[in-house]
């Protein structure tokens, strides 16, 4: 019987975030770099890690509660990139509010209203 050879364990951090990212195909790749930057820059105290083998964002460091995360279309077969947010995630408006967005591109407005989203989501 041959030996199935298992994928290499990607590193922890916001090394195994880009490693995946890396490897996304195009367009998802682009947008990933740029939604990756976004996220850092609107909220420097969430830790890039790994989530599901997907880029995540958590607060309190690596062993920390995720926040926000996405995850490439071909993932799960879709048409486009998701962004989502856990439910430690500061978003809550009334009785309903979103949690996910697909995201097809990322124009610098876009990047303003997710940077917004993501400081809100990240703060106490």
């Amino acid at each position: 019987m041959a030996a199935t050879k298992r994928p290499a364990k990607k590193p922890d951090g916001e090394e195994g975030v880009l490693a995946v990212i890396a490897e996304m195909p195009e367009p998802d790749r682009s947008t990933a770099e740029k939604l990756h930057a976004t996220i850092i820059e609107a909220a420097p105290e969430l830790t890039p890690k790994l989530w599901y083998g997907q880029p995540a964002y958590a607060k309190g460091g690596p062993k920390g509660k995720v926040v926000v995360f996405f995850r490439g279309a071909a993932v799960d077969g879709e048409r486009y990139l998701s962004l989502g947010f856990s439910g430690n995630a500061n978003l809550d408006d009334g009785n309903v509010w979103p949690t996910a967005y697909a995201v097809t591109e990322l124009t610098a407005a876009d990047a303003e209203r997710i940077a917004a989203i993501v400081e809100r989501a990240a703060s106490d």
